[in-house]
Protein backbone atom coordinates (compact mmCIF):
# COMPACT_ATOMS: atom_id res chain seq x y z
CA UNK A 1 0.00 0.00 0.00
CA UNK A 2 1.29 3.49 -0.90
CA UNK A 3 0.81 6.23 1.66
CA UNK A 4 0.63 9.96 0.96
CA UNK A 5 3.42 12.42 1.62
CA UNK A 6 1.36 13.93 4.45
CA UNK A 7 1.09 10.59 6.24
CA UNK A 8 4.82 9.95 5.96
CA UNK A 9 5.64 13.46 7.17
CA UNK A 10 3.43 13.01 10.22
CA UNK A 11 4.97 9.61 10.91
CA UNK A 12 8.52 10.95 10.88
CA UNK A 13 7.50 13.91 13.03
CA UNK A 14 6.08 11.58 15.69
CA UNK A 15 9.14 9.31 15.52
CA UNK A 16 11.33 12.36 15.99
CA UNK A 17 9.31 13.23 19.11
CA UNK A 18 10.09 9.82 20.62
CA UNK A 19 7.01 7.82 19.65
CA UNK A 20 7.54 4.11 19.05
CA UNK A 21 6.70 2.54 15.65
CA UNK A 22 3.76 0.79 17.27
CA UNK A 23 2.32 4.05 18.67
CA UNK A 24 2.83 5.81 15.34
CA UNK A 25 1.14 2.93 13.51
CA UNK A 26 -1.91 3.06 15.77
CA UNK A 27 -2.14 6.84 15.42
CA UNK A 28 -1.96 6.86 11.63
CA UNK A 29 -3.44 3.53 10.69
CA UNK A 30 -0.15 2.11 9.42
CA UNK A 31 1.33 -1.23 10.42
CA UNK A 32 4.14 -1.27 12.97
CA UNK A 33 6.32 -3.15 10.49
CA UNK A 34 5.72 -0.47 7.87
CA UNK A 35 6.69 2.34 10.24
CA UNK A 36 9.81 0.43 11.32
CA UNK A 37 10.79 -0.02 7.68
CA UNK A 38 10.40 3.71 7.01
CA UNK A 39 12.66 4.46 9.95
CA UNK A 40 15.34 2.01 8.81
CA UNK A 41 15.31 3.52 5.34
CA UNK A 42 16.38 6.92 6.67
CA UNK A 43 19.12 5.64 8.96
CA UNK A 44 17.23 4.63 12.07
CA UNK A 45 17.54 7.91 14.00
CA UNK A 46 14.94 10.60 13.36
CA UNK A 47 15.57 14.13 14.53
CA UNK A 48 14.85 17.55 13.15
CA UNK A 49 18.14 19.21 12.35
CA UNK A 50 17.55 22.92 11.80
CA UNK A 51 19.15 24.36 8.69
CA UNK A 52 22.30 26.38 9.38
CA UNK A 53 21.04 29.16 7.13
CA UNK A 54 18.38 29.93 4.54
CA UNK A 55 20.80 28.62 1.91
CA UNK A 56 19.80 25.07 2.84
CA UNK A 57 16.45 23.43 2.15
CA UNK A 58 14.44 22.89 5.31
CA UNK A 59 12.51 19.74 6.14
CA UNK A 60 9.21 21.51 5.40
CA UNK A 61 10.52 22.62 1.99
CA UNK A 62 11.52 19.07 1.12
CA UNK A 63 8.06 17.76 1.93
CA UNK A 64 6.45 20.52 -0.11
CA UNK A 65 8.83 19.66 -2.94
CA UNK A 66 7.70 16.04 -2.72
CA UNK A 67 4.03 17.04 -2.87
CA UNK A 68 4.55 19.24 -5.91
CA UNK A 69 6.72 16.63 -7.62
CA UNK A 70 4.14 13.90 -7.05
CA UNK A 71 1.50 16.25 -8.48
CA UNK A 72 3.46 16.37 -11.73
CA UNK A 73 4.96 19.87 -11.52
CA UNK A 74 8.29 20.50 -13.26
CA UNK A 75 11.44 21.71 -11.55
CA UNK A 76 10.97 25.32 -12.68
CA UNK A 77 7.44 25.51 -11.32
CA UNK A 78 8.50 23.87 -8.06
CA UNK A 79 11.39 26.29 -7.77
CA UNK A 80 9.10 29.25 -8.39
CA UNK A 81 6.68 28.13 -5.67
CA UNK A 82 9.44 27.45 -3.15
CA UNK A 83 11.45 30.54 -4.03
CA UNK A 84 14.41 28.38 -5.07
CA UNK A 85 16.34 28.06 -8.32
CA UNK A 86 15.44 25.29 -10.75
CA UNK A 87 18.98 23.92 -10.44
CA UNK A 88 18.53 23.55 -6.66
CA UNK A 89 15.34 21.56 -7.18
CA UNK A 90 16.95 19.41 -9.88
CA UNK A 91 19.91 18.55 -7.64
CA UNK A 92 17.61 17.75 -4.74
CA UNK A 93 15.51 15.36 -6.81
CA UNK A 94 18.71 13.62 -7.91
CA UNK A 95 20.05 13.34 -4.35
CA UNK A 96 20.81 9.79 -3.12
CA UNK A 97 17.78 8.69 -1.11
CA UNK A 98 19.55 6.73 1.65
CA UNK A 99 21.94 8.26 4.21
CA UNK A 100 25.20 6.58 5.13
CA UNK A 101 24.63 3.63 7.46
CA UNK A 102 20.97 3.05 6.51
CA UNK A 103 19.91 -0.55 6.05
CA UNK A 104 17.33 -2.08 3.79
CA UNK A 105 16.36 -0.98 0.30
CA UNK A 106 16.75 2.69 -0.74
CA UNK A 107 13.95 4.83 0.62
CA UNK A 108 13.16 6.27 -2.79
CA UNK A 109 12.40 2.97 -4.51
CA UNK A 110 8.79 2.75 -5.46
CA UNK A 111 7.77 5.98 -3.74
CA UNK A 112 9.42 8.65 -5.91
CA UNK A 113 11.27 11.43 -4.12
CA UNK A 114 11.73 10.60 -0.41
CA UNK A 115 11.85 13.90 1.51
CA UNK A 116 12.68 12.53 4.96
CA UNK A 117 15.51 10.32 3.75
CA UNK A 118 16.96 13.20 1.74
CA UNK A 119 16.66 15.60 4.67
CA UNK A 120 18.41 13.23 7.08
CA UNK A 121 21.13 12.49 4.52
CA UNK A 122 21.71 16.20 3.84
CA UNK A 123 21.84 17.04 7.54
CA UNK A 124 24.28 14.20 8.22
CA UNK A 125 26.49 15.29 5.33
CA UNK A 126 26.74 18.84 6.70
CA UNK A 127 28.15 17.54 9.99
CA UNK A 128 31.00 15.53 8.41
CA UNK A 129 34.45 17.05 8.42
CA UNK A 130 35.73 17.59 4.92
CA UNK A 131 39.10 18.30 3.40
CA UNK A 132 38.78 21.33 1.18
CA UNK A 133 39.32 21.01 -2.55
CA UNK A 134 42.14 23.54 -2.46
CA UNK A 135 43.98 21.46 0.15
CA UNK A 136 43.63 18.31 -1.94
CA UNK A 137 44.82 19.92 -5.19
CA UNK A 138 48.02 21.99 -4.85
CA UNK A 139 48.07 22.93 -8.55
CA UNK A 140 44.58 24.40 -8.31
CA UNK A 141 45.47 26.18 -5.07
CA UNK A 142 48.53 27.78 -6.65
CA UNK A 143 46.52 28.87 -9.71
CA UNK A 144 43.79 30.46 -7.60
CA UNK A 145 46.29 32.22 -5.36
CA UNK A 146 48.19 33.61 -8.36
CA UNK A 147 44.99 35.06 -9.85
CA UNK A 148 44.00 36.62 -6.53
CA UNK A 149 47.43 38.25 -6.60
CA UNK A 150 46.46 39.70 -9.98
CA UNK A 151 43.27 41.07 -8.38
CA UNK A 152 40.84 38.73 -10.11
CA UNK A 153 37.56 38.34 -8.25
CA UNK A 154 36.56 34.80 -7.13
CA UNK A 155 33.85 34.72 -9.84
CA UNK A 156 36.39 35.70 -12.49
CA UNK A 157 38.79 33.01 -11.26
CA UNK A 158 36.11 30.32 -11.39
CA UNK A 159 35.06 31.33 -14.89
CA UNK A 160 38.58 31.79 -16.25
CA UNK A 161 39.51 28.23 -15.24
CA UNK A 162 37.10 26.93 -17.88
CA UNK A 163 38.69 29.16 -20.52
CA UNK A 164 42.32 28.24 -19.78
CA UNK A 165 41.72 24.59 -18.80
CA UNK A 166 38.70 23.51 -20.88
CA UNK A 167 39.54 19.79 -20.80
CA UNK A 168 40.82 19.46 -17.23
CA UNK A 169 37.97 18.73 -14.82
CA UNK A 170 40.39 18.84 -11.90
CA UNK A 171 40.90 22.55 -12.52
CA UNK A 172 37.40 23.54 -11.47
CA UNK A 173 36.23 25.42 -8.39
CA UNK A 174 33.25 27.60 -7.55
CA UNK A 175 33.57 31.21 -6.51
CA UNK A 176 31.81 30.37 -3.24
CA UNK A 177 34.50 27.81 -2.36
CA UNK A 178 37.15 30.47 -2.90
CA UNK A 179 35.30 32.91 -0.64
CA UNK A 180 35.00 30.23 2.04
CA UNK A 181 38.73 29.49 1.83
CA UNK A 182 39.43 33.16 2.48
CA UNK A 183 36.80 34.11 5.04
CA UNK A 184 35.53 31.02 6.86
CA UNK A 185 37.92 29.45 9.35
CA UNK A 186 40.99 29.65 7.11
CA UNK A 187 43.10 26.49 7.15
CA UNK A 188 46.01 27.89 5.21
CA UNK A 189 44.69 27.24 1.69
CA UNK A 190 44.97 30.90 0.72
CA UNK A 191 47.16 33.54 2.29
CA UNK A 192 45.36 35.73 4.79
CA UNK A 193 46.86 38.89 3.33
CA UNK A 194 45.18 38.19 -0.01
CA UNK A 195 41.94 39.49 1.46
CA UNK A 196 43.27 42.91 0.63
CA UNK A 197 43.21 41.95 -3.07
CA UNK A 198 39.49 41.35 -3.08
CA UNK A 199 37.36 44.10 -4.54
CA UNK A 200 36.26 45.44 -1.14
CA UNK A 201 39.39 44.64 0.88
CA UNK A 202 37.17 43.76 3.85
CA UNK A 203 38.18 41.48 6.71
CA UNK A 204 34.62 40.20 6.96
CA UNK A 205 32.25 39.26 4.19
CA UNK A 206 29.14 41.45 4.15
CA UNK A 207 26.08 41.98 2.04
CA UNK A 208 26.34 44.76 -0.48
CA UNK A 209 24.40 47.92 0.28
CA UNK A 210 23.49 50.66 -2.13
CA UNK A 211 23.55 54.36 -1.44
CA UNK A 212 22.28 57.01 -3.77
CA UNK A 213 24.34 60.19 -3.78
CA UNK A 214 23.21 63.50 -5.12
CA UNK A 215 25.56 65.68 -7.13
CA UNK A 216 25.16 69.24 -8.27
CA UNK A 217 26.03 69.55 -11.93
CA UNK A 218 26.42 72.65 -14.04
CA UNK A 219 24.39 73.01 -17.21
CA UNK A 220 26.15 71.88 -20.40
CA UNK A 221 25.47 74.21 -23.33
CA UNK A 222 24.10 72.46 -26.45
CA UNK A 223 24.29 69.04 -24.80
CA UNK A 224 22.86 66.24 -26.95
CA UNK A 225 20.74 63.91 -24.80
CA UNK A 226 21.37 60.17 -24.66
CA UNK A 227 17.80 59.76 -25.92
CA UNK A 228 19.05 60.94 -29.33
CA UNK A 229 21.84 58.38 -29.44
CA UNK A 230 21.48 55.80 -32.28
CA UNK A 231 19.55 52.70 -31.25
CA UNK A 232 22.30 50.32 -32.37
CA UNK A 233 24.57 51.68 -29.62
CA UNK A 234 22.34 50.01 -27.03
CA UNK A 235 22.78 46.58 -28.63
CA UNK A 236 26.59 46.56 -28.13
CA UNK A 237 26.90 44.58 -31.36
CA UNK A 238 29.15 47.08 -33.16
CA UNK A 239 32.40 48.14 -31.46
CA UNK A 240 33.42 51.78 -31.24
CA UNK A 241 30.84 53.22 -28.81
CA UNK A 242 32.48 54.50 -25.64
CA UNK A 243 31.35 55.70 -22.22
CA UNK A 244 33.46 58.18 -20.29
CA UNK A 245 33.81 60.03 -17.00
CA UNK A 246 36.35 61.51 -14.60
CA UNK A 247 37.42 59.71 -11.46
CA UNK A 248 38.17 62.32 -8.79
CA UNK A 249 40.32 62.31 -5.68
CA UNK A 250 39.28 63.39 -2.15
CA UNK A 251 37.64 66.74 -1.44
CA UNK A 252 40.11 69.61 -1.69
CA UNK A 253 42.22 68.04 -4.45
CA UNK A 254 42.04 68.92 -8.14
CA UNK A 255 43.76 66.04 -9.97
CA UNK A 256 41.64 63.41 -11.75
CA UNK A 257 41.77 60.34 -13.98
CA UNK A 258 39.72 60.24 -17.18
CA UNK A 259 38.33 56.87 -18.26
CA UNK A 260 36.96 55.67 -21.60
CA UNK A 261 35.29 52.24 -21.78
CA UNK A 262 34.35 50.56 -25.06
CA UNK A 263 30.83 49.18 -24.61
CA UNK A 264 31.14 45.97 -26.66
CA UNK A 265 34.35 44.62 -25.11
CA UNK A 266 34.73 46.58 -21.86
CA UNK A 267 38.21 47.69 -22.99
CA UNK A 268 39.54 50.58 -20.89
CA UNK A 269 41.59 53.60 -21.97
CA UNK A 270 42.58 56.11 -19.26
CA UNK A 271 44.40 59.42 -19.03
CA UNK A 272 45.80 61.35 -16.10
CA UNK A 273 44.97 64.99 -15.31
CA UNK A 274 47.65 65.61 -12.67
CA UNK A 275 46.89 69.26 -11.94
CA UNK A 276 43.29 70.29 -12.60
CA UNK A 277 40.20 68.71 -14.16
CA UNK A 278 39.03 71.82 -15.98
CA UNK A 279 37.20 71.70 -19.30
CA UNK A 280 40.37 72.68 -21.17
CA UNK A 281 42.47 70.02 -19.43
CA UNK A 282 39.81 67.37 -20.04
CA UNK A 283 39.61 68.28 -23.73
CA UNK A 284 43.40 67.94 -24.10
CA UNK A 285 43.38 64.60 -22.27
CA UNK A 286 40.54 63.27 -24.41
CA UNK A 287 42.16 64.28 -27.68
CA UNK A 288 45.28 62.35 -26.68
CA UNK A 289 43.35 59.32 -25.38
CA UNK A 290 41.32 58.97 -28.59
CA UNK A 291 44.53 58.08 -30.42
CA UNK A 292 45.20 55.23 -27.95
CA UNK A 293 41.83 53.46 -27.74
CA UNK A 294 41.62 49.78 -28.53
CA UNK A 295 39.08 50.45 -31.27
CA UNK A 296 38.27 53.61 -33.30
CA UNK A 297 35.69 55.70 -31.46
CA UNK A 298 32.43 56.57 -33.20
CA UNK A 299 30.32 57.86 -30.26
CA UNK A 300 31.04 58.96 -26.71
CA UNK A 301 28.50 59.02 -23.85
CA UNK A 302 29.52 61.17 -20.86
CA UNK A 303 28.19 62.27 -17.52
CA UNK A 304 26.85 65.82 -17.20
CA UNK A 305 29.93 67.15 -15.43
CA UNK A 306 31.18 70.65 -16.21
CA UNK A 307 34.50 69.15 -17.35
CA UNK A 308 32.82 68.37 -20.71
CA UNK A 309 31.89 71.99 -21.43
CA UNK A 310 34.24 71.83 -24.45
CA UNK A 311 32.38 68.88 -26.02
CA UNK A 312 31.63 70.84 -29.21
CA UNK A 313 35.35 71.49 -29.81
CA UNK A 314 36.05 67.80 -29.23
CA UNK A 315 33.44 66.79 -31.82
CA UNK A 316 34.79 69.29 -34.36
CA UNK A 317 38.37 68.06 -33.89
CA UNK A 318 37.55 64.33 -34.04
CA UNK A 319 34.19 63.97 -35.79
CA UNK A 320 32.94 62.02 -32.77
CA UNK A 321 29.46 62.87 -31.46
CA UNK A 322 29.18 63.27 -27.69
CA UNK A 323 25.93 62.27 -25.93
CA UNK A 324 25.09 63.10 -22.32
CA UNK A 325 23.39 60.79 -19.84
CA UNK A 326 20.39 62.04 -17.88
CA UNK A 327 21.09 63.66 -14.49
CA UNK A 328 21.45 61.15 -11.61
CA UNK A 329 21.21 58.16 -13.97
CA UNK A 330 24.59 56.35 -13.67
CA UNK A 331 23.07 53.11 -15.02
CA UNK A 332 22.94 54.76 -18.45
CA UNK A 333 26.74 54.52 -18.40
CA UNK A 334 26.92 51.20 -16.60
CA UNK A 335 30.08 49.91 -18.29
CA UNK A 336 31.99 53.03 -17.30
CA UNK A 337 30.64 53.09 -13.75
CA UNK A 338 31.59 49.46 -13.21
CA UNK A 339 35.07 49.90 -14.66
CA UNK A 340 35.69 52.98 -12.52
CA UNK A 341 34.85 50.82 -9.53
CA UNK A 342 37.49 48.31 -10.64
CA UNK A 343 40.05 51.08 -11.12
CA UNK A 344 39.37 52.27 -7.57
CA UNK A 345 41.12 49.11 -6.37
CA UNK A 346 44.35 50.71 -7.60
CA UNK A 347 43.50 54.34 -6.78
CA UNK A 348 41.37 54.41 -3.59
CA UNK A 349 39.06 57.33 -2.87
CA UNK A 350 41.27 58.75 -0.17
CA UNK A 351 44.30 59.10 -2.41
CA UNK A 352 45.32 62.41 -3.97
CA UNK A 353 45.54 61.51 -7.66
CA UNK A 354 48.26 64.12 -8.16
CA UNK A 355 50.62 61.50 -6.69
CA UNK A 356 49.77 59.00 -9.45
CA UNK A 357 52.06 58.53 -12.44
CA UNK A 358 51.30 57.71 -16.06
CA UNK A 359 53.24 54.45 -15.74
CA UNK A 360 51.26 53.44 -12.65
CA UNK A 361 47.98 54.24 -14.37
CA UNK A 362 48.91 52.30 -17.50
CA UNK A 363 49.94 49.27 -15.45
CA UNK A 364 46.51 49.25 -13.79
CA UNK A 365 44.76 49.65 -17.16
CA UNK A 366 46.77 46.78 -18.67
CA UNK A 367 45.84 44.52 -15.78
CA UNK A 368 42.15 45.36 -16.05
CA UNK A 369 42.14 44.79 -19.81
CA UNK A 370 43.59 41.33 -19.16
CA UNK A 371 41.09 40.50 -16.42
CA UNK A 372 38.34 38.05 -17.53
CA UNK A 373 34.73 39.23 -17.69
CA UNK A 374 31.74 37.05 -16.96
CA UNK A 375 29.60 38.61 -19.70
CA UNK A 376 32.20 37.46 -22.26
CA UNK A 377 32.31 33.87 -20.93
CA UNK A 378 35.44 34.89 -19.03
CA UNK A 379 37.43 36.13 -21.98
CA UNK A 380 39.19 39.41 -21.23
CA UNK A 381 38.62 42.71 -23.10
CA UNK A 382 41.86 42.37 -25.07
CA UNK A 383 40.83 38.92 -26.27
CA UNK A 384 37.37 40.15 -27.22
CA UNK A 385 38.75 43.03 -29.29
CA UNK A 386 41.26 40.72 -30.96
CA UNK A 387 38.47 38.31 -31.90
CA UNK A 388 36.41 41.18 -33.35
CA UNK A 389 39.41 42.41 -35.33
CA UNK A 390 40.14 38.93 -36.70
CA UNK A 391 36.52 38.48 -37.73
CA UNK A 392 36.51 41.91 -39.40
CA UNK A 393 39.66 41.07 -41.37
CA UNK A 394 38.22 37.71 -42.46
CA UNK A 395 35.04 39.44 -43.64
CA UNK A 396 37.06 42.01 -45.55
CA UNK A 397 39.13 39.21 -47.13
CA UNK A 398 36.02 37.39 -48.32
CA UNK A 399 34.60 40.60 -49.77
CA UNK A 400 37.87 41.29 -51.64
CA UNK A 401 37.93 37.74 -53.03
CA UNK A 402 34.37 38.06 -54.29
Amino acid sequence: MTYSVEVRQRAFTLLGQGWSPRQVGLELGVSRVGVSLWRRQVGGVIRERPALSARYLSRAERYELARLHDAGHGVREIGRRLGRSASTISRELARPRRPSGARGRPAGRGVGYAPEACHQAAAAARTRARTSKLSRQPALQAWVQARLDERYSPAQIAGRLRVEHPDDEQMRISHETIYRAIYIRPRGELKRELRAHLRTGRELRRRRATRQTQQTRGRIVDAVSISERPDDVETRLVPGDYEGDLMLGPTGTTAAIGTLVERTSGHLTAFLLPERHTADATLAGLLDAVTRTGWPMRTLTWDRGHEMARHAQFSIATGIQVYFADPHAPWQRGSNENTNGLLREYFPRGRDLATATDAELQAAVDQLNNRPRQRHDFLNPNEVLTAILDQDQQTAGVATTD
